[in-house]
């Protein structure tokens, strides 16, 4: 029997995505030391591979199948656009994708005017605006703080995720529109799909009883 192969985003959705896998029989004791070094763990009972990626990574490992299955939030995966299926909302890390901005800029976005959008997010912004608003807008890419850019006047509103709204409150900006809900996802590898498709159904299977039960 083959490993099955996870690339789990660091962080936070790790940690959740690894207490989930425990409730199921799935354990990895291998990623509990924290000092290790190690880049690949295994667990050799169940045939598992886990490493750790970044976030933006996980979806670039599954389409190209060094990973079989990947964790990563919607967000990410809205992003980079990979040839990935999407087979499970994990239901941890709600948030939202949002445009944000001064009160004062909600009429620009109702009378669909020309304005600039400052964003991590190019092609969620892109998308939302072209093809849902219907609205000509130029985005601008940043990778720091977003909410700075229409304090300074860099730009209009901003798409950025929003949990608790309490950094926007703090700088007199505020949610204008929502775009979409966003969470962590399970994805997978479209010719793992098909060859190791018992395995992944199974697994599902146990982790959307799983979920059942901790709602």
């Amino acid at each position: 029997m083959r490993y099955l192969t996870f690339a789990l985003g660091k962080g936070r959705l790790a940690k959740q995505t690894l207490e989930l896998f425990e409730k199921i029989g799935i354990t990895c004791e291998e990623m509990k030391d924290k000092d290790s070094r190690k880049l690949i763990f295994t667990n050799e009972e169940l045939k598992l591979k886990f490493f750790l990626a970044k976030g933006p990574d996980v979806p670039t490992y599954v389409e190209y199948g060094a990973a079989d299955i990947g964790v990563a939030g919607k967000d990410t995966i809205l992003e980079e656009r990979r040839k990935v299926h999407e087979v499970l909302d994990l239901g941890y890390g709600r948030c939202s994708m949002c445009v944000c901005g001064y009160k004062e800029a909600a009429p620009l976005l109702q009378h669909h005017e020309l304005i600039r959008v400052a964003t991590k997010y190019p092609n969620i912004a892109k998308d939302y605006f072209y093809n849902t608003k219907h609205q000509t807008v130029e985005i601008i890419k940043l990778n720091g703080s977003i909410e700075l850019a229409p304090i300074v006047g860099l730009s209009e509103v901003i798409v950025d995720i929003v949990e608790t709204g309490s950094t926007l409150k703090e700088n007199g900006l505020e949610v204008l529109e929502e775009v979409c809900p966003l969470s962590a996802r399970m994805i997978v590898n479209p010719v793992s799909m098909r060859m190791e498709s018992t395995r992944i159904k199974t697994l599902l299977t146990k982790l959307r009883a799983a979920m059942t039960v901790m709602d």
